[in-house]
């Protein structure tokens, strides 16, 4: 299945961009779709290592996704293992994520997110509605 890959252009420089994107205070800002709160989480991008969310909609549904954090390079590249856990908390199929960062014209971020590795066509349509929302969220922060 071709990778699912969302572009922007935010009104900020590169390096404030990644900050918006790794550090835990602004991940909190804009992560998750529209709608949702984060109830439980060890989100850091800053660094490799192991992250985890609950995204919990207005209906009170929860709902689990984790992951590595594989490369961290300032100001222009992140990536991470995606993967979300079923009622039991057991991890599902792993895809991956990466996030690319360049300088656009007059201190803009030409921005674009790859998710590579879903599953199928349902789940490539639901990252792209979700990612789609939480990027709202990120570019009203860039504003």
């Amino acid at each position: 299945m071709n990778p699912l890959v969302i572009e922007r252009v935010f009104p900020a420089p590169p390096e404030t961009v990644f900050d918006f994107i790794t550090e835990r205070d602004n991940l909190m800002k804009w992560w998750g779709p529209e709608g949702v709160t984060i109830s439980d989480e060890t989100l850091d991008f800053t660094r490799k290592g192991a992250w985890q969310s609950v995204m919990v909609n207005s209906n009170g549904q929860r709902f689990k996704v984790s992951g590595q954090v594989t490369t961290v390079r300032k100001p222009d590249l992140l990536a991470f293992t995606w993967g979300w856990h079923d009622d039991n908390d057991t991890r599902g199929h792993e895809s991956q994520v990466v996030i690319e960062l360049s300088e656009a014209e007059r201190g803009q971020t030409r921005f674009q997110l790859t998710h590579h590795d879903l599953a199928d066509a349902e789940s490539a349509a639901n990252h792209e509605m979700g990612w789609t929302s939480s990027l709202r969220k990120l570019e009203r922060m860039c504003a």
